[in-house]
C-alpha cells in the first residue's frame, strides 16, 4: 500500500491516525487499519451477525475511533448500525469520490486506499438522518410501498371487471370509492341483479340509476368473478397493514424531539380542504406544527402529506447544511461547475436519486397551474427555457422557503401572480429605461393608441453626436431593443 506523496502539498497533514476502512459486499466485507496498528493490516470478514461482532472486536483491538465505508444498495446498513451501537464512528463515503484513481480496482487496494483518503481528511459522509428520524423514514417508505401494493389489485378488479362487462369504471369516477366498493363487494357476494347493484349508488355520484343499472348486466363467468374475489381480498388485506403502519407512524411523529421549546400560536386555518388520497389516517398537519412549531402547508406544493415526507428525509433541523445554497447543491437544483483550463464546459445540473428533490419537483409541477406568485414564475420561466429548467428552478425556489421554514422559522407568504407580474414588468421597464438612458435615448409610455415605434431620422452629420430622441415602445422587450439599437448608431 502506497503512501500518499505529500511533498508537493506540505499542508496535507495526517487528521484522522485511527481511521478504518470497509469496502462492503454481500457475502464479504474487505476492512484496511493502519499498518502500524496491527502486523496484517487488511482483511476479510463475512456478513453473518457473528462475523460483524467478531469486525468490531478487532476494531476494538487495534484502536480504531472512526471508520469509513462504501458500499452500493443496502448491503451496508446492518455493519453500520452494529458498529455504531459499539461506539464507533461511521460515515458512508459516496463511490464518486474515490471511483477515478487508476490502479486501484481490487477490494483489497479499495480499502486500504478508502482508508489512507478518510485518515487525512479527504473523505465526506454522506447524510444520515438521526434516529429517530431514520425510523419514521422507514415506516414512511414502508407505508408507500403498501399504497403501491394496493393499487396495484385496484388494477386487478377493474380488469375483472372488464372482462365480465361490467361497465362500472365508466359511470363510477373511481371504483375504489363508496358507490364502486359497495358494487364490488355485492357482485362478489353473489348478486347479480342490475335493480338490486344500481341502488348501492351514492348520493354523491353524478351518474343516474338508471346509467349505472344499463352498465351492471354482466356476462357471468365464474372465472372472472374468482380474480375479482381475490383482488378484493387482497386489496382489503393491504388496507389492513396500510392501517397498522398509520398507527406506527403517528406514533414515530408523536415521538419526534420538540423544536419549539416556547409556546408556539395556535394553528393557523388550512389553505385548502380538498381531503387527499393514500396519505395516513391522522391528523399530520398539526403533528409537524407540534413537532416544528411552523406550518409548513403554508408552503405553496407542500401538503401535508408531502411535509411529512421531506421531513422524513432531510430530518427536522436541517443542521447538516450551512445554509439554503448548500441545501439546493446537496439537492442537485444547482448549475454545474465542469470547467477546464478556465473555460466553463456544462452548466447541466447533476443528475440526483435523492427522494426529496424528487418531491419538490413534484411540488413545482403542482404549483404551475396555481395562480401564485410561484405559478406565475413557473410559467414565465417554461415559455422562455422550456418546463423541464422551469421545473428545476421552482424546485429550488421551494427548497429554499423549506430550509428557511424549518431552520428558522420564517413563515410564508405568497403575493399572488398578479403581485410577482407587476414586480417583473417593473424590473423589465426600469432595466429599459436605464440601457436606453445609457445611450442617450428616453422612453415614453403609449397614451390611448395602438402599439407602434416611431423610430428617429438621423442624419448623417449628427451621427458622432445624436441628441435625445423620444421613442415610445410600450411593450418593446430586450429582443426588440437590441435589433432597434444597431439602427439608430
Amino acid at each position: 500500500m502506497m503512501p500518499i506523496a505529500t511533498g508537493g502539498h506540505p499542508d496535507l497533514k495526517m487528521v484522522n491516525p485511527t481511521a478504518a476502512a470497509i469496502d462492503i459486499g454481500s457475502t464479504m466485507h474487505m476492512t484496511a487499519v493502519s499498518p502500524d496498528a496491527c502486523d496484517t493490516p487488511v482483511k476479510s470478514f463475512g456478513t453473518f451477525t457473528q462475523d460483524l461482532n467478531d469486525l468490531a472486536d478487532w476494531f476494538k483491538a487495534c484502536g480504531v475511533t472512526s471508520i469509513a465505508m462504501e458500499s452500493t444498495g443496502v448491503y451496508w446498513i446492518p455493519a453500520f448500525e452494529v458498529l455504531e451501537a459499539r461506539g464507533f464512528k461511521v460515515i458512508l463515503v459516496n463511490a464518486r469520490y474515490a471511483k477515478n484513481v487508476p490502479g486501484r480496482k481490487t477490494d483489497v487496494s479499495d480499502a486500504g486506499w478508502l482508508r489512507q483518503l478518510y485518515s487525512y481528511g479527504l473523505l465526506r459522509g454522506s447524510f444520515r438522518p438521526e434516529a429517530e428520524i431514520a425510523t419514521l423514514r422507514a415506516y414512511l417508505r414502508q407505508h408507500e410501498r403498501l399504497v403501491e401494493h394496493a393499487a396495484a389489485h385496484i388494477q386487478h378488479m377493474q380488469k375483472a371487471l372488464i372482462e365480465v362487462n361490467l361497465q362500472v369504471h365508466h359511470v363510477v369516477s373511481d371504483i375504489k370509492g363508496a358507490t364502486g366498493m359497495r358494487i364490488i363487494r355485492a357482485i362478489v357476494a353473489g348478486e347479480r341483479d342490475p335493480d338490486v347493484l344500481a341502488s348501492f349508488r351514492n348520493v354523491r355520484c353524478h351518474s343516474s340509476i338508471e346509467v349505472i343499472k344499463a352498465a351492471l348486466v354482466c356476462n357471468d363467468r365464474d372465472e372472472h368473478i374468482f380474480a375479482l374475489t381475490q383482488s378484493l381480498d387482497l386489496y382489503d388485506f393491504y388496507q389492513t397493514k396500510i392501517e397498522e403502519c398509520n398507527r406506527k407512524l403517528e406514533a414515530a411523529v408523536a415521538a419526534l424531539t420538540i423544536k419549539a421549546i416556547c409556546d408556539v400560536p395556535p394553528l393557523a386555518k388550512a389553505r385548502t380542504k380538498r381531503s387527499q388520497v393514500s396519505v395516513p389516517s391522522f391528523d399530520v398537519r398539526a403533528a409537524l406544527y407540534g413537532v416544528l412549531g411552523t406550518d409548513l402547508t403554508q408552503i405553496h406544493g407542500l401538503g401535508p402529506s408531502l411535509a411529512l415526507k421531506l421531513v422524513a428525509e432531510c430530518g427536522t433541523d436541517l443542521q447538516a447544511w450551512k445554509g439554503a445554497k448548500h441545501f439546493t447543491s446537496w439537492l442537485c437544483f444547482v448549475p454545474g461547475n465542469r470547467i477546464s483550463g478556465g473555460k466553463l464546459l456544462s452548466s447541466r445540473t447533476r443528475r440526483s436519486s435523492s427522494r426529496a428533490a424528487a418531491l419538490l419537483r413534484l411540488a413545482a409541477v403542482t404549483i404551475g397551474r396555481s395562480d401564485t406568485a410561484l405559478g406565475a414564475f413557473y410559467r414565465r420561466l417554461s415559455s422562455r427555457i422550456g418546463k423541464r429548467k422551469a421545473v428545476t428552478a421552482t424546485a429550488r425556489k421551494i427548497a429554499v422557503l423549506f430550509y428557511n421554514a424549518i431552520r428558522f422559522g420564517m413563515a410564508c407568504q405568497d403575493p399572488g401572480a398578479a403581485a410577482y407580474e407587476e414586480r417583473h414588468r417593473s424590473r423589465v421597464l426600469a432595466n429599459l429605461h436605464r440601457r436606453a438612458g445609457s445611450l442617450g435615448y428616453a422612453f415614453a409610455p403609449l397614451t390611448n393608441k395602438p402599439l407602434r415605434m416611431t423610430r428617429p431620422t438621423i442624419t448623417k452629420a449628427c451621427v458622432n453626436t445624436p441628441p435625445p430622441v423620444t421613442m415610445t415602445c410600450s411593450g418593446l422587450g430586450m429582443r426588440g431593443f437590441r435589433q432597434l439599437h444597431p439602427r439608430l448608431i
